[in-house]
């Protein structure tokens, strides 16, 4: 039995290979100076929850076959400086994914925006097709048990690629080690400042992700995106290169959004032009390994979302409450203009929380103008503390609505009186749309938006 241990175990990614690799059958072991929710009960429920928190050296013992280190642990860590003094094998996340899939077909999802979705829908349609595949995903999928599957028999992996740090001993992007054999870029748009400073540093990294593909292999990328068709035109020469954009669509009286593929009308459960794109380089990539266009459509209309990405969490006859996972600009356009376009008789209340570090960066604030211009009315949320604790510069009120460039914008600094804000308003035919990577300091969404239908 191979024996593995994680240093900082507690991590979304990190707990869930844990678990897979449990599944397999290896003997898991792990560290963490604190683990949260959900992690905590899920490593719990497979036995390999750690009997207390912190980090101890004398675990990392030479009966160890490999390490795998976690983004959260430092670079002088007391259990990666014994491992390393021991001379064990010490693997990233991601390397260790691409250990685990060298031997099979890598579809690798990448982009600023909309790579769960699209990891999600491939993966939808494998499971309905019954196509046996390994993979990752950066949410809970409904019909999954777990983010993260490892198996010796399955000839695909399927992998969401995001662009962020490897680890803290290894500085390049994740999607930078898997090598695909199709990739899939959805569009190019400037995150991460505090790791890629300027747009030309950001681009770049997906430049060299295309440049690692398999020489034989394909690159499907969205052709709406100006930045990414440079790219395409100018790397990879010998790549088959396919561009996707928005496919024929209507939404028909009963809301329900119908792809038009020639005389085949599909009817889907997801809406938004971004959802469409989405689903568009879904099947591209389904198509590259051998699904038939007409399978992929009769799968694909029993998706309905992956989790937090414009998930429906409540709602009553004339009102409906929507969380997402947005926070960049091009999401937070993109995810309020589908909501507006897809119930165009009801007024769309948009709140949004800036919590990434990108977001809370008084020099990134002006990225954001006209990002929820579609809204009938647009609110901002922050916590100043949150921003002292990322050590970042303060911002203020007048800073966040210049940036959003909208005068009627409502700015709110405190979680109560935001929630009281809303509770004040009438609903009825208003829908809700609460875009966040957090949760607005504690609140449970879904209880409020159940409290916004109910009153």
């Amino acid at each position: 039995m191979k024996k593995v241990h994680f240093i900082a175990i507690g991590g979304s990614a990190m707990h869930n290979l844990a678990i897979a690799l449990h599944l397999k059958g290896y003997h898991v072991s792990g560290s963490d100076d604190e683990i949260f929710e959900p992690s905590k009960s899920r490593l719990e429920k497979y036995g390999i929850l750690p009997t207390v928190n912190g980090w101890h050296p004398e675990k990392i013992t030479p009966e160890i076959d490999e390490i795998i280190l976690g983004m959260h642990a430092r670079i002088d860590n007391p259990e990666l400086i014994k491992a390393q003094e021991l001379g064990l094998k010490i693997y990233s996340y991601p390397e260790y994914l691409y250990e685990q899939s060298k031997s099979k077909t890598r579809i690798v999802i990448g982009g600023s925006h909309g790579k769960t979705s699209i990891t999600a829908m491939i993966l939808h349609v494998m499971q309905k097709l019954n196509i046996e595949c390994d993979y990752m995903v950066g949410a809970q999928l409904e019909g999954f048990e777990v983010m993260v599957k490892l198996t010796n028999s399955a000839k695909y992996m399927v992998i969401e690629g995001d662009e962020y740090l490897t680890s803290p001993i290894d500085r390049r992007p994740k999607f930078h080690l898997y090598m695909p054999d199709v990739a899939i870029i959805s569009g190019i748009a400037w995150d991460h400042i505090n790791v890629f400073p300027t747009f030309e540093n950001y681009v770049d990294q997906f430049r060299k992700f295309i440049e690692l593909i398999n020489p034989k292999g394909t690159l499907i990328y969205c052709k709406e995106d100006n930045e990414l068709v440079k790219l395409a035109n100018t790397t990879a020469i010998e790549l088959k290169k396919i561009g996707y954009s928005t496919p024929k669509h209507i939404i028909d009286n009963q809301g329900t959004t119908r792809i038009i593929d020639g005389k085949v009308e599909v009817p889907l459960k997801v809406f938004g032009e971004h959802n469409l794109m989405n689903l568009n380089a879904a099947q591209l990539a389904c198509e590259q390994i051998g699904i038939h266009k007409i399978d992929f459509y009769d799968a694909i209309a029993s998706f309905k979302g992956a989790s937090n990405r414009l998930e429906l969490i409540a709602e009553n006859d004339t009102t409906k409450v929507y969380k997402d996972f947005a926070h960049s600009p091009s999401k937070l356009k993109a995810t309020t203009a589908a909501v507006k376009a897809q119930y165009k008789n009801s007024e769309l209340v948009a709140v949004m929380e800036l919590h990434t570090f990108s977001s809370l960066s008084a020099e990134f604030l002006s990225h954001y103008a006209g990002a929820m211009n579609t809204a009938d009315q647009a609110i901002v949320y922050f916590n100043p503390h949150t921003i002292a604790h990322k050590k970042l510069a303060a911002i203020s009120i007048d800073q966040v609505k210049a940036g959003f460039a909208r005068a009627d914008l409502l700015v709110f600094t405190e979680s109560t009186l935001l929630q009281s804000h809303l509770l004040s308003i009438d609903f009825t035919n208003r829908n809700l749309l609460i875009m966040t990577s957090g949760n607005l300091d504690g609140v449970n969404l879904k209880g409020f938006g159940e409290k916004i239908c109910n009153q």
